[in-house]
């Protein structure tokens, strides 16, 4: 049952308690001080857009996700004025249909997802790429979250194996080659700028024009 809240509707990841702190750790440096609007891809709980919204009030934050479900959570767990209502949108479409009003404006300060590439056919992370290229702001961010190989290889055994998991439950899945990323970007006009190493074998990569 939910109340007057939504609060019914939240869902808890285990994994964002793990890892809100470093996340925010290394975006601080990136975000502090900086006004705009961000747009999250994948929002899956809505904790880690909370959080953001909360660390980060100059910045409007919009999440967004395919799920119907998510994007119910996103907004049962939302308290602040500067976290908009969850956006269904498909990252793979070739209009996001940004519109300043009941969406976000062209022009974001930050296009994020965590922990989506590898849970997503590989033309998810297409469309996210051309997006970013399409709707960031000259002085923009990209940043993706999650496990990734490097020069074809995993970075540990826990990885690989995680990796295996994801491709028994869907081929098109997978840990994603960062190096195949890093080339995507940059057909979208995009540099890879960053890649922060996080615990339990995870990056934070940062994209710029």
């Amino acid at each position: 049952m939910t109340d007057s809240n939504g609060n019914g509707n939240r869902l808890d990841a285990p994994h964002f308690h793990r890892n809100r702190d470093p996340i925010l750790e290394t975006m601080t440096p990136m975000l502090v001080g900086r006004s705009g609007h961000a747009l999250e891809i994948g929002c899956g709980t809505g904790q880690h857009v909370a959080a953001f919204a909360a660390a980060f009030p100059g910045i409007t934050w919009w999440p967004s996700d395919i799920d119907a479900a998510n994007r119910a959570s996103a907004d049962a767990w939302r308290a602040l004025d500067n976290q908009c209502p969850a956006l269904a949108l498909d990252a793979t479409s070739s209009d996001w249909k940004l519109d300043g009003e009941s969406r976000p404006p062209d022009g974001l300060t930050l296009i994020y997802s965590f922990n989506v590439i590898h849970i997503s056919p590989w033309q998810v992370a297409e469309g996210i790429a051309a997006g970013a290229g399409r709707h960031l702001a000259d002085d923009g961010i990209w940043v993706l979250y999650g496990p990734y190989k490097r020069g074809g290889r995993h970075t540990a055994p826990s990885n690989e194996a995680f990796d295996q998991s994801l491709r028994a439950r869907d081929p098109s899945w997978g840990v994603r080659n960062l190096e195949d990323v890093q080339n995507l970007a940059a057909a979208n006009g995009l540099l890879l700028t960053d890649v922060k190493e996080l615990p339990a074998n995870n990056l934070i990569v940062v994209f710029r024009r």
